[in-house]
């Protein structure tokens, strides 16, 4: 397979909970030599405690001044910073039973290796099959995926995100398949 050189440095990679956005992020910031901007590392603080949004903000516009970036997220509070000075925004817009499996086997795994996400947090089992309770990533999920659907297109059709290069993935292997294209920076 043919590699080519991929002129954006400064990328927003955006989707549901689940669908593997930090995953490409980092896969992107490796292979692009970019410096990776993990919305959820600035923005959850010590005990699942969240950071006041003008701190918030303030890391982000921090972390974006540099002119290699790759974000994850999809944080409203900090699109007017991120999306303005990215060059490319990177949709993973898969189906629904994909990312529910994709967020089941990932939370599991979390809790079961009891790996450290951010600020010493690490994945508590019993909230996150409560949903009925806010602090569920499944019922996060369930909340935000078709309003997901329904935003981007609406949100990349306004005159101020026209500047953006919009890459929409519909499944896993679609962005493999792009990604392995995408030739390594030294």
């Amino acid at each position: 397979m043919e590699t080519t050189s991929f002129p954006y440095t400064k990328l927003v990679v955006l989707g549901t909970t689940g669908s593997g956005k930090s995953t490409l992020a980092c896969q992107l910031a490796d292979r692009l030599s970019l410096d990776r901007v993990e919305l959820d590392a600035l923005h959850w603080e010590t005990g699942w405690g969240h950071a006041p949004d003008d701190v918030f903000r303030a890391r982000v516009e921090q972390a974006t001044r540099t002119p290699r970036w790759v974000s994850d997220g999809n944080y409203r509070i900090v699109r007017d910073i991120l999306w303005p000075r990215a060059e490319a925004a990177l949709w993973l817009d898969y189906p629904f039973g994909i990312v529910f499996w994709r967020l089941l086997s990932r939370t599991l795994r979390r809790w079961w290796t009891r790996e450290e996400l951010w600020n010493g947090n690490r994945e508590r089992l019993a909230v996150q099959f409560k949903l009925w309770s806010d602090e569920s990533i499944f019922r996060w999920l369930v909340k935000t995926y078709g309003r997901r659907k329904r935003e981007y297109p609406l949100l990349f059709a306004q005159s101020e995100h026209q500047h953006l290069k919009v890459f929409r993935f519909d499944n896993p292997t679609m962005t493999e398949v792009w990604l392995n294209q995408i030739k390594k920076v030294p």
